[in-house]
């Protein structure tokens, strides 16, 4: 475990106490490295490194003899007639054993008062330290499941993997000037923290990164570390706020069994029948270069290999896997063909076993010229949705977000209006979608304008976290990323949803809207100034006090549920932050528009409208020229 200390503003640095440091320790209910095994067992010895697993449902491997007292890590062998001592007791050791050590050791620490010239940023050596705790465990746990978790607080400025020089004249980079190709330190941090990302993969070791700061930490150049080897990413302003610590509590829930939500150093081998190869997989994890005769020629996201590793998985953890059709365009079909499919994951249990889960399934095969209605009804416009978000998503990041990406997805979207539309050539009236495709372009609406693909107005480590969540989240949880859910609270019936528009934003309305990364509650004109009256403490005026804690509750229960925790904001009309609620509706009004329908609030952009979308879209779909 590393803690960097934590920034604030440009130059200026919080120090990190002694009390701070304990509580981190005491919320790590898991322990910082709970021996060979990751065991989550309090008292559990470690197992021996590169040992055999038991198998499933078999007897657990055998525990190592724990360190002994007179043995003090570092120091000279163990008590006379007791085992000797490994390697990697000097250096890890079960928490149950170091507990009291680690507690005394903090007690003792001293700030190091190491003096930051004015103008100038604090040494911070973050690619040195990890670089350590990889080697550690590259040498003492290689090929175990284990975590190494960063608490970074301000950008690496000193040694190997600086993303910023020491001046404050200097700024960090920024989107502008990575595409001018000005970013000096990007190209070499980004090759060092590759390297570690590439070593511990190779050991099956997952890196999590805790960026806690007002400015950036370098995300953008530790995207592989955390993305190739399943990690997890959290950021937060401080350390010490509600966010942070309980996100860090939750990344430690535990089962009905008492073991932690997590699997360990997993491969996962896709096998398929006859007429389908693999052309990749869009998700946080990292090849295993091993090719064989289902593995196609094009490559899409993770390719060139049927077999993925993932250091971490949670109960969370989704993959999309991009499939071609191998067969021959107007081939025929024998009767009753199916298209087979095999997952096959191995992974380390928290308990230390290894098990085996094998998932088999199959699909019909249909013909698109004389079976298309068949292939529409099987269309799921949600998992359609967040597969091409993420495939929009990897183009951008490997194209250097440039407008490719977006020109890609409206030439997709285009291409499958004109398959599986109903209209007249050159009539973009008569154009209509089944229900089965009518939600898809909505959803490539807000995708188009969601941070995934607009840098504009986010910074390099804002996009690299938001995609990473993006490719490790399910169905649900992406969508709603895409396209945020609104929910009205009215004196006029129960909450409801309604649409994610401007006309939706009305004065005797609360608005509870969640976009995954937060969780927004605002009071319209009329409402905000009777809370500012303080109408809902009267007791003549319960029901009004009921509508206000109404939204509450509801955002409480979205609260507790989801990891990392979004961050919550209460914002009214005119508010500073319903920025966010506006910057994420249909712009139906506009300030060029102020009257196009009755009700709603003017949004300030120049951003097309759903429906002029929509128009241009039925006019290029139903064209005979595209």
């Amino acid at each position: 475990m590393m803690c960097e200390d934590e920034c604030e503003g440009g130059g200026g640095t919080k120090e990190v106490a002694q009390k701070q440091l304990k509580d981190i320790l005491a919320m790590n209910v898991g322990g910082c490295v709970r021996g060979a095994h990751a065991s989550t067992q309090p008292n559990a010895a470690p197992v021996a490194p590169g040992g055999p697993m038991g198998p499933m449902g078999g007897p657990r491997p055998g525990p190592m003899p724990g360190p002994q007292n007179a043995a003090y890590p570092g120091g000279p062998g163990g008590a006379p007639g007791g085992p000797p001592h490994t390697t990697f007791n000097k250096f890890l050791q079960p928490i149950s054993e170091c507990d009291e050590s680690i507690n005394d050791i903090i007690d003792q620490i001293s700030v190091d008062r190491w003096p930051v010239p004015q103008g100038h940023r604090p040494l911070r050596a973050t690619g040195a330290a990890l670089a350590v705790a990889v080697t550690l465990l590259e040498q003492c746990f290689p090929n175990t499941g284990a975590r190494i978790m960063a608490f970074v607080g301000g950008a690496c400025t000193y040694g190997p993997g600086a993303v910023v020089g020491e001046e404050l004249k200097t700024p960090i980079r920024s989107w502008h000037t990575i595409k001018e190709d000005n970013a000096i330190y990007m190209k070499k941090a980004t090759k060092f923290y590759d390297s570690l990302a590439t070593r511990a993969v190779k050991n099956g070791h997952a890196v999590d990164v805790y960026s806690c700061a007002l400015d950036q930490t370098g995300l953008l150049e530790m995207k592989n570390c955390f993305n190739s080897t399943g990690g997890n990413v959290v950021m937060g302003d401080s350390f010490n706020s509600s966010l942070f610590k309980q996100t860090y509590q939750r990344a430690f829930d535990k089962d009905a069994n008492g073991q932690l939500k997590m699997g360990f150093n997993a491969t996962m081998e896709v096998k398929t029948g006859n007429g389908l190869r693999i052309e990749g997989v869009l998700g946080c994890c990292a090849s295993g270069n091993v090719r064989n005769a289902c593995v196609s020629d094009t490559e899409m996201g993770i390719g060139g290999t049927c077999q993925w590793k993932f250091c971490s998985l949670t109960p969370r953890t989704t993959l999309c896997v991009l499939f071609e059709i191998s067969a021959q365009h107007g081939s025929a079909i024998a009767q009753g063909a199916r298209g087979m499919v095999q997952y096959v994951t191995q992974y380390q249990h928290a308990d230390g076993r290894k098990r085996i889960r094998v998932t088999t399934t199959c699909r019909s095969w249909a013909d698109m010229a004389t079976q298309q209605p068949n292939i529409a009804y099987g269309f799921d416009q949600e998992a359609g949705a967040v597969a091409i978000a993420r495939l929009a998503s990897w183009r951008a990041t490997n194209e250097n977000d440039t407008p490719e990406a977006l020109r890609w997805l409206d030439r997709t979207l285009i291409r499958l209006c004109q398959k599986f539309g109903e209209y007249a050539k050159d009539d973009p009236n008569s154009f209509r979608l089944s229900d089965k495709f009518s939600l898809f372009p909505q959803f490539m609406f807000h995708l188009r304008r969601s941070q995934f693909l607009q840098v504009f107005n986010n910074s390099p480590d804002e996009t690299a976290y938001y995609r990473h969540i993006l490719f490790s989240e399910n169905v649900l949880e992406s969508t709603t990323m895409i396209q945020p859910v609104l929910f009205s609270y009215s004196f006029s019936g129960p909450p409801e949803p309604v649409l994610l528009d401007t006309s939706s934003i009305l004065p005797d309305r609360i608005l509870l809207m969640d976009d995954y990364f937060h969780v927004l509650i605002y009071h319209g004109q009329t409402i905000a100034a009777w809370r500012k009256m303080n109408y809902h403490e009267d007791p003549q005026y319960a029901t009004f006090k009921q509508l206000l804690e109404a939204p509450v509750s509801d955002a409480t229960a979205i609260l507790q549920e989801r990891w990392p925790m979004p961050r919550y904001i209460v914002t009214e009309y005119e508010g500073s932050q319903a920025r966010f609620l506006l910057s994420k509706v249909n712009p139906s009004l506009t300030h060029n528009n102020p009257y196009a329908s009755e009700g709603g609030a003017p949004v300030f952009t120049d951003d097309v409208s759903l429906q002029v979308f929509m128009e241009h879209l039925k006019k290029l779909a139903s064209s005979s020229s595209t």
